[in-house]
Formats: structure tokens, C-alpha cells, sequence
């Protein structure tokens, strides 16, 4: 059978769905240590809450009723307006309904989005998307209707204590042409857990503002839910910001709930295409939550139940790291928020892609770090194929097998003995 060009270019290998493989992988083998995916970590106190929510929505009729109907295009109308007022009443933003569109995920408000802002244009042009700030999420870069559609710089690094480093913006050498249609990070950044500061993306948002785009800010993990972010972080949204959030990392990923903040514009467009596409984006995850949005429940449950328990998963796998790893050429990211860590193996004598490889023979499953670079126009760049993303949110059993597993490997590469007890 023959593909268009669209289906040459979407059914080719990608890492989203290397990654996705691996995620079911970890799912239906049962030896499979799962430290790849951004799957959440099934929080008790969260899943029981979830529990309640459902069966009170079950015996209301309610849940019936959410999957026996379509909403809008732009989503249940309840939802939106119960954010919208949460938003306003919490932030002081200056938001109604009509700023907000739900999506079938943040995977596909990205793909309208980086489409709606770059690629052809009707006079001839050709804009881009701007990724200040590489590495940036794997979902990004398969994303676009056309080739070259992304355009990345590489970060600043700076060396902290204890073996962590951090990027930051190279303002210095980042250059926005006429032919950038949006500025795009994320916050915290996948899959570093790198948090920009506020300074950062004020300075961000005065650039998009001076030339006239928008910036998109992926807030999948970020403030003020689910509250996946450990450092201090002031929440960010104007007119001229498009800030995407979702229910995912709140531990519904099932639901496929994408959520954009954006100006009247942004969200007519999103809507539209939402309707074309998917006639209407899934009503359960909205239905779901809608209760925990309208109390206020929801800030409340991010704050104390999601947040502490990223922290601590956090803190445990790096002592664990660093107590297994002991050459000095291995940094970590600081973590800032989200769910990885972001290992940095300086001088690693093989590419990331073969380590990746042989932790999957001995079934630990993590991501090779080169596929977070897209629109780097290095491909050669040694440091982006020396680094690995490694999701902290499983159990402390399965963290604590997989760092053994990983340090085996890392301290053979080195030459360094593997110390005998991990912890």
C-alpha cells in the first residue's frame, strides 16, 4: 500500500512512539521495570478520591450521562466556566469560559497548535516553532505537518553541588526571526525537571510580545494543578500567553484531557478544529473533576497530597542514584518538579540509544535522551547523546532494582566498581 506524504511522514519511527511501546511493554510484561514513560504514579490518597468521585457521579446518573452525550467542540461548558472562575478567583487572572478549549490530551492541542502557528502560509511564508530552551519534550517533535518546522537553541549549563547541574535560557545567542510563528516551552520542563524562572519567562514573554507571537507554555505538571513543581514559581498567563495544562499528571491519563488557556482567537480556532476532528473531546475526565474544580478541592489536593509525594519519590531516587553512581562524570538535573530525573553520563563512551538498548535486555526500560532535542541543528552534539530521562514515580521496589540495574551498567562503562548495596 501507498501513504501520502502526511502518512510517509506520521507512520515513520518516531520516539513518542518508542516510548508509548515501551509504556505498554511495561504493562503487559511483568518483569519489566517501567522507569521510560510519563505515566503518574497511582497515588493512594488520590486514587481513593477518584473512587468516591466516580461512584457519587454513578449513582447521581451522572457518569451515565457523560458518556451518553457529546459535549461542544470546545468542551463541557461546566468545566470551563467552573476553571475560568477558579482561575480568576485564585490568580486574579482575567479569564472566562470562552479563554478556555479542552482537547483529547495535550498531545493534540499541541499538534493544532504548532499547525495553526507555523508551517505554510497562504502568501508563501514559512514560520516556525521556537524552542528556546533544548532539551524539551519527545511528544514535540513529530508533531508538524511539514519538515524543519522547529527551530531549538542550546541551553547554558551551569554546575551546582553534589553533582547536579542545571540549563538555562542562552538568551545571548537566541535569536527570534520573521520567520518564528510562536515561542514554545514547557514548565516544568520535560524531561529535566527544570523550572524557568520567573525572570526567565518574563523575559520570554517580552520577546513573543516585541515580535508580535504568542508564547506556549506546556503546563502539564506546573502550577497551580497538579503542583508538580518543587521550586519557587510564580503561575504565568496573558493574552498574548497560550498555556496548556491537563488532568494527566493529577493521575488521570485515561481521560485524555487536555485543557488550553488562551486569548478568544486561539480558542475559536481550537474549537474548530476539534470539531472537525474529533466532532467533541471526551467528557469523563471533566465530568470526573468537575466537582474537585468548582470546591476548590483541587488546588487543595495538588498542594498536599501530589506535590509531597513527587518530592519524596524524588529525593529517595536521587540518594539512591547518588550513592550508586559514584563517578564524578555522572551528573543530575536539579529537580525542580515534574516526574524524571535527567542523568547527564559526561563522556559516556556509547551513544544513549545503545545504553538504552542494553538496559531493555535486562528489562529496565528508560528513554534515550537524543530524541529530546528536536529542531537542534547539531544532530552531533555529544551532550545530547550522553544524557537519559528516568521516571522516579514507581515504587521505591522497582526504583531501587532499576538504579541497581543502571549503575551495573554506567559503573562497567567507566570502570568504576558497582557498589554492592544500592540505598
Amino acid at each position: 500500500m501507498e501513504f501520502s506524504v502526511f502518512g510517509e511522514k506520521f507512520t515513520r519511527h518516531a520516539g513518542i512512539t518508542q516510548l508509548m511501546d515501551d509504556l505498554n511493554q511495561g504493562l503487559t510484561n511483568p518483569n519489566a521495570i517501567m522507569l521510560g514513560g510519563g505515566n503518574p504514579a497511582p497515588i493512594p490518597a488520590m486514587l481513593e478520591r477518584f473512587q468516591q468521585q466516580a461512584q457519587t457521579l454513578l449513582d447521581s446518573g451522572e457518569l451515565i450521562r457523560a458518556m451518553a452525550n457529546y459535549d461542544g467542540p470546545q468542551g463541557k461548558d461546566r468545566f470551563t466556566q467552573a476553571l475560568a472562575k477558579l482561575l480568576k478567583a485564585e490568580l486574579g487572572w482575567d479569564i472566562s469560559a470562552r479563554n478556555i478549549a479542552l482537547t483529547n490530551g495535550s498531545q493534540t492541542a499541541f499538534f493544532y497548535l504548532f499547525n495553526l502557528l507555523a508551517g505554510e502560509f497562504s502568501d508563501g511564508r514559512k514560520k516556525k516553532i521556537l524552542f528556546p530552551l533544548a532539551p524539551e519534550y519527545i511528544g514535540y517533535g513529530d508533531s508538524a505537518l511539514t519538515e524543519e518546522q522547529f527551530v531549538a537553541y542550546k541551553p547554558t549549563i551551569e554546575k551546582l553541588p553534589e553533582g547536579q547541574f542545571k540549563y538555562h535560557v542562552d538568551f545571548e545567542r537566541l535569536e527570534v526571526g520573521d520567520d518564528i510563528g510562536a515561542i514554545c516551552v514547557s514548565r516544568p520542563t520535560n524531561p529535566t525537571g527544570n523550572v524557568l524562572t520567573d525572570e526567565e519567562i518574563e523575559h520570554l514573554d517580552q520577546i513573543a510580545r516585541d515580535k508580535g507571537i504568542p508564547l506556549i507554555l506546556d503546563n502539564a505538571y506546573g502550577v497551580p494543578f497538579p503542583g508538580i513543581i518543587f521550586s519557587e514559581a510564580k503561575p504565568f498567563w496573558n493574552s498574548n500567553t497560550i498555556l496548556c495544562m491537563s488532568l494527566s499528571k493529577l493521575g488521570l491519563p485515561g481521560t485524555r484531557c487536555g485543557i488550553v488557556i488562551a486569548n478568544e482567537q486561539v480558542i475559536q480556532a481550537m474549537t474548530n478544529l476539534s470539531g472537525i476532528i474529533n466532532l467533541a473531546p471526551g467528557s469523563l475526565g471533566p465530568a470526573l473533576t468537575i466537582p474537585l474544580i468548582e470546591s476548590g478541592e483541587i488546588i487543595e489536593l495538588s498542594e498536599q497530597v501530589v506535590k509531597p509525594f513527587y518530592r519524596q519519590r524524588a529525593d529517595l531516587a536521587v540518594r539512591l542514584l547518588r550513592d550508586a553512581i559514584p563517578d564524578p562524570r555522572f551528573h543530575i538535573h536539579k529537580p525542580e518538579g515534574a516526574l524524571f530525573l535527567w542523568l547527564w553520563f559526561e563522556d559516556l563512551p556509547i551513544h544513549c540509544q545503545e545504553l538504552y538498548e542494553r538496559l531493555k535486555q535486562k528489562n529496565l526500560l528508560i528513554v534515550p535522551g537524543h530524541y529530546f532535542f528536536p529542531g537542534i541543528e547539531d544532530q552531533n552534539w555529544r551532550h545530547s547523546q550522553e544524557c537519559i530521562r528516568l521516571n522516579y514515580a514507581q515504587n521505591e521496589d522497582l526504583v531501587r532494582r532499576g538504579v541497581a540495574i543502571l549503575a551495573e551498567e554506567i559503573n562497567a562503562l567507566y570502570g568504576t566498581e558497582t557498589r554492592a548495596r544500592v540505598g
